[in-house]
């Protein structure tokens, strides 16, 4: 639903233009700026790393190994118990 009223926000910066910049033009970048405690830092590694292997072995390997071996069990399992 919409209403006939405007709405006045209040305070000084609704006075001001809004400025946007044009279509093409790269944002400015913040230069000299230490990223604050929720901010991303910049990436400063020239490619993957020792850490970045063991985090993709224990993220996607592990998961894979464990699902197969509990599938193995699962069946040796089964054939044990004569059914």
């Amino acid at each position: 639903m919409t209403s006939a009223a405007k709405f006045h926000a209040n305070g000084d910066a609704s006075a001001l233009p809004a400025r946007l910049r044009p279509a093409g033009t790269p944002a400015p970048e913040l230069v000299g700026q230490v990223a604050g405690p929720f901010d991303v830092p910049a990436d400063t590694s020239k490619g993957p790393s020792l850490r970045d292997a063991l985090v993709t072995g224990l993220l996607v390997i592990y998961p894979t190994v464990a699902t197969v071996v509990a599938i193995v069990a699962g069946l040796f399992l089964a054939s044990v118990n004569g059914t």
